[in-house]
Order: structure tokens, then C-alpha cells, then sequence
């Protein structure tokens, strides 16, 4: 029989339509403004005095809130302003200081029946929902004092190797001064420096001793501020991806700076903790009974301040050396992180446990991180950050065997297993960092944005409707109610796979809706055709669908392939556009073919007419 769907196509369409309305409906419930309260230390705890100094400042500032909400060291403050965050957080991070970090949020507010389903709201972008944008240093001081002192420790064994008598090797800024015994071995040294250190210039100075003056060339340093900026920009990028961020920006600007955006955030307390955290790890042996302080550092636990260890000096290996870093659980169900070296790193380490079976082992836990001062300036107290570096050890433990290039950390917290795991996934950073300034979009930008964008949307929605219903009658009332369906179900597919709409992800929707009714004309055309040839009208819906799949398929299809391309080598808004017009092809080609032609199979099929309310003149 012609156009009559089997009930279990037509219960299919029914049940996907069910499904779209579900998914997109968290989409109308819009979040709350908040601050995040979260402390610093991983591990850490919320106390009432905490709560009660929070409660305080926002009352004292007039700043109303509600909905409270305390998760595990996370305390959340819903404001009923979006006006109030950024004075409620200025507020509330000068009275907490630097032990806690103060962060805007966005609270949901999706009903619980709605997240039991897995259901949750579209990932807005940054031009829309608002975001965090972080402007970060790179500290090249910091960097080329570390890398000069490893020059120094290099030379130290290349001239013992090369039998260069020295009576030191002094730093002095970028320029290393090694003292030589006498002139003739100071001349063999040039020589040396000349064939194997060409990235320094070589001056010589008499004085109580045979001293050359080794300078790093400017080139060099350049080559150094290069390495450094790409390596901090990969592991930047490793750990916004360890954040699952959608579509985040992370680019240099300038010499020695880094631009991080992160759009949709919600949790900007723990994206500024990861994106922040100049953190690695060493690990050293304890230091025997007796052995000379000159060799020795003495360090607290991480999470016990009373308690403390003597280390040697002598470092094993670092995080550098690690190539993947897991969270895991013991057979007592205690938390660890499962450890991988690199080939360097693994001869070390197997070098030195072979001889230390018994002993034991260190992990030290290395976090350089900024700190808040403030002091007086014509009378006004002005805030100074300064970078501090903080050495404690998380793990103490007797080394059992020979240790290789895999074995585990253990003695940790749930929580800290989680965050060493993934700063040692994500990457040291080359360098040290600190940031310069962290602006959030405010939701004001936001919510202009979006209303313009919606607005877009209706005035051209509201104009294809009317046109359809003047043009096509019946027909065009049916390609109404198979476009509206198409952005139900186009929002309910980019919040079910966490797409991020952005400004051009809205123009790639409004770019939808034309494309969308497009296949309807060419049905419909072909349909009036069909009559015109005198055909019967059950033959001519028959024969209009048939024969107008192949031409609109043929156009989706090679609009689907540009759109693939343009995500794959755009950026950002292309992205963003590229997806959202991807999505609406699929869900276009569905709407336009399969639902349309289901409801006029209801309207028409299965039963003899004599016409079509389909407009023009048949």
C-alpha cells in the first residue's frame, strides 16, 4: 500500500522524538550565579569557621545568597545577582587569603529526575555562557638560573672526564667562571669549550686564579625562551584536555607570555589549581644515621605538618622522567599512582635501588605556586604576588627490590592520587609560571549575546514558517512542524555529546533551518510535478520522495564533507560552526525525509483522495 509507514517505524520516530525533547529540555533550565570556595592544599578540609567567615563578608557586602552547598572541601554560594560574583569573590578571597581559592561559577539547575537520565544542558562557549580567561608569565629568570646550573653541574663531570684541572666553577648571572689550576690548562679548556660548548662566548680573566669567563650567547637564550614557551603551551594543552574543556584556547602572546581560555568552565577553582601548578617530584633516598648536614635536607610530610624526614641532597630522578602516571587502588583498597619512567630515568633508578634494597625511598612533592602580599603604597594597601617554592614529602617507603622502570607511589589520598596522577600525565611544565591576570566574561556579555542570537533565530524561524504555510498549505504545515522537531532534536544531540555552541554555532543553526525547509521545497516541487504529469495524488507524494532523496542527499552530502573539513583544520568559532552544521544536516536530512513523510502518510496515505493541499496550480 502506497505511503503507509509499518507501526514500527511509525513508534521508532515517536520514541526518537521522546528522547530529543528529553535531552533538550535541561536547556531551559538556565544556571545559577555563584562563588566556589575551595582550598588550596589538595586534601584539605571545609570547616564551619571557614563557612562562617564566608557568610559573614557576603552579609557584610550586601550580597544575597542561597542554596548553600557543601561538596566534600567544596563549599558553593549561590548569588541571586550575577551582578554580585565579582565582588562577592574580590570580597571573600581577601578574608580567606591565599589558603583557599575563590572562583565564579555557574550552578545547575537541572532537575534531578533530568541528570538521572544522563540529561544535562549545552556547553555554552565563551561569547556566551561566559568563562574564565587566564594570562599567564613564564618566569625566564627563574628558568635560565636553572638552566645555567645545569651547565654547571655538567661541566663539573665533563672536566673531571677531560682531566682539566679546576679549583671551581662559579655562576655569576649567565656566565659561568671557572677558575683553572694554572694558564696552560686554561688554554686547554678554551679549546675544549670551543669544540663542545659553541653557545658560549669564552673571555679570559687573570687574577688570583687562571679564570674563563664562559657567556651564554643571546641566541642561545632565545633558543631557550623557545623550548621553554612550546613545551609550557603542550603541557598547558595536555592538562585543559585532562580537564575536558570544549573547545579551550591556549596560544603564546608576546616573548614569554600564554593566553588560556577556557569556555563553558565550571569548576574555575580547579582549572586555575591544574592550569597553574608548576608541580613535579623527586625522588631521594633517606639519609643514614649520622651522615654529614652539608649532604642532607630535612622536609615535612605532606599531610602530616608534625612530622618530618632527612633526606640526601643527591636527587635519583624527577617527574621530567616520567612517561605516564595512573591513579589506582592496592589490594587494601589504599589509593596510589602506578608510575612509568623513561629509559633515563629507569637506569637511574634501577642503578640506585640495586644498592639501597632495605632503605628507603623519598618521593618529594615540589610545588612552586604564588602567593598574595600586600603592602603600603601612598596609604593604600596594594596587593604583590610573589612565587614561593614548597618542598613536602607524600611518600616515605622501604624499597623491597630492585626498582625499574615501573613500580608505585603509595601513602596518598584519593584526591591527591587523582591530581600528581594527571600533572605527571599532563607534563612538567619547562618552566615556571604565574598569573598575570584572570578576567572572567561576565554574564552581561553572555546574555546579550545569546538573546541576540536567539532573537536571530525566531525573526528567521517565524519568517520560513509563515512563507511555508502561504506557499505550500498542508504540506508547508507539516515542514513547520518537521523544523521545529529538527531543533529539538539538533540541541538535544550537541548536549548529549557535550558540543559547546558558540556565535557562529547559532549562525550554523539559523544556516540549518534554511537547509532544513530547502529539501522540503525540492519534495514538494517534485510533487507538484508529479500531479502536473497526472499522476494520481498517492503516486505523486510516492514518486516526489523517492525521486527528490537522491538530489537532497547529493547536497547534504557535500555540505557535511566542507563542514568536516573546516573542523578539521579551523579553530575556535570555525569549530564551533563546523559542528553545529554537521549536526543539523544529519538531523535535517531526518526531519525533512522521515517525518515529513510519516505525518503526511497519517494525513493522506492508506485511503483514496482526489486532491492535495499542497498549493500552486495542479
Amino acid at each position: 500500500m502506497l505511503n503507509k509507514y509499518p507501526l514500527w517505524k511509525n513508534l521508532l520516530i515517536v520514541l526518537a522524538l521522546v528522547f530529543a525533547c528529553i535531552y533538550a529540555a535541561p536547556n531551559l533550565y538556565p544556571p545559577d550565579p555563584a562563588i566556589q570556595v575551595t582550598p588550596a592544599r589538595s586534601g584539605a578540609e571545609m570547616s564551619e569557621a571557614t563557612l562562617d567567615r564566608v557568610r559573614d563578608t557576603l552579609a557584610e557586602k550586601n550580597i544575597e545568597f542561597f542554596g548553600e552547598e557543601i561538596n566534600g572541601s567544596t563549599a558553593l554560594f549561590r548569588l541571586t545577582s550575577s551582578e554580585n560574583q565579582l565582588k562577592g569573590k574580590d570580597a571573600v578571597q581577601r578574608v580567606l587569603g591565599d589558603e583557599f581559592i575563590v572562583a565564579l561559577n555557574l550552578a545547575p539547575t537541572t532537575p534531578d529526575w533530568l541528570l538521572a537520565m544522563g540529561a544535562g544542558p549545552m556547553t555554552l562557549g565563551l561569547d556566551l555562557s561566559g568563562g574564565v580567561h587566564f594570562l599567564m608569565e613564564v618566569d625566564m629568570d627563574d628558568y635560565l638560573k636553572g638552566r645555567m646550573g645545569n651547565y654547571r653541574e655538567e661541566l663539573r663531570n665533563r672536566l673531571r672526564e677531560e682531566d682539566l684541572k679546576y679549583r671551581r666553577i662559579q655562576l655569576d648571572g649567565q656566565t659561568l667562571v671557572v677558575s683553572f689550576v694554572d694558564g696552560e690548562v686554561r688554554s686547554a679548556g678554551e679549546s675544549f669549550f670551543s669544540r663542545n660548548y659553541p653557545e658560549f662566548l669564552q673571555d679570559e680573566e687573570d687574577g688570583e686564579y687562571a679564570d674563563l669567563r664562559l657567556t651564554i650567547k643571546e641566541t642561545q637564550i632565545k633558543e631557550f625562551e623557545d623550548y621553554a614557551i612550546k613545551q609550557n603551551l603542550t603541557t598547558l594543552r595536555n592538562r585543559v584536555n585532562e580537564l575536558g574543556v570544549a573547545e579551550p584556547l591556549v596560544q603564546r602572546q608576546g616573548r614569554n607570555r600564554i593566553v588560556v581560555e577556557l569556555p563553558g568552565v565550571q569548576d574555575t577553582a580547579e582549572a586555575k589549581k591544574i592550569l597553574g601548578k608548576a608541580a613535579n617530584l623527586e625522588f631521594r633516598l633517606e639519609a643514614e644515621p649520622g651522615a654529614s648536614r652539608f649532604l642532607t635536607e630535612e622536609y615535612g610530610f605532606r599531610n602530616d605538618e608534625y612530622r618530618t624526614a632527612r633526606l640526601q641532597k643527591k636527587v635519583i630522578t624527577t617527574g621530567d622522567s616520567v612517561t605516564n602516571a595512573q591513579p589506582a587502588f592496592d589490594e587494601n583498597g589504599f589509593p596510589q599512582v602506578n608510575i612509568d619512567l623513561d629509559s633515563k630515568g629507569g637506569a637511574m633508578m634501577t642503578q640506585v635501588t640495586r644498592k639501597a634494597v632495605g632503605k628507603r625511598m623519598a618521593v618529594l612533592f615540589v610545588e612552586r605556586k604564588p602567593k598574595t602580599t600586600y603592602e603600603m603604597v601612598d596609604g593604600v594597601e596594594v596587593p604583590k604576588t610573589i612565587q614561593v617554592v614548597e618542598k613536602s614529602i607524600i611518600s616515605l617507603a622501604t624499597i623491597q627490590s630492585t626498582l625499574g622502570n615501573s613500580f608505585r607511589i603509595t601513602g596518598l589520598q584519593s584526591a591527591e592520587a587523582s591530581e600528581l596522577a594527571l600533572l605527571l600525565r599532563a607534563g612538567a611544565l619547562a618552566a615556571p609560571m604565574y598569573f598575570v591576570e584572570e578576567r572572567t566574561v561576565g554574564p552581561s556579555l553572555g546574555k546579550e549575546n545569546i538573546e541576540q542570537g536567539v532573537n536571530s533565530v525566531i525573526l528567521g524561524l517565524a519568517l520560513v514558517l509563515l512563507l511555508m504555510v502561504v506557499y505550500y498549505r498542508v504540506f508547508g504545515l507539516v515542514a513547520d512542524v518537521a523544523l521545529m522537531a529538527n531543533i529539538v532534536i539538533l540541541i538535544a544531540l550537541m548536549s548529549m555529546i557535550g558540543a559547546t555552541l558558540t556565535l557562529p554555532g547559532i549562525a550554523g543553526i539559523v544556516l540549518t533551518v534554511g537547509m532544513a525547509v530547502d529539501a522540503n521545497v525540492l519534495i514538494f516541487s517534485r510533487i507538484r510535478e508529479e500531479l502536473r504529469a497526472g499522476r494520481s495524488p498517492q503516486q505523486a507524494i510516492h514518486e516526489g520522495y523517492n525521486r527528490a532523496f537522491v538530489t537532497i542527499f547529493d547536497a547534504n552530502l557535500t555540505t557535511l564533507i566542507v563542514a568536516v573539513i573546516l573542523f578539521a583544520v579551523g579553530t575556535g568559532p570555525v569549530k564551533g560552526f563546523a559542528v553545529t552544521l554537521s549536526f543539523g544536516i544529519i538531523t535535517s536530512m531526518f526531519t525533512a525525509i522521515v517525518l515529513t513523510r510519516a505525518i503526511i502518510n497519517l494525513i493522506y496515505g492508506g485511503r483514496r483522495i482526489d486532491t492535495l493541499s499542497i498549493g500552486g496550480r495542479v
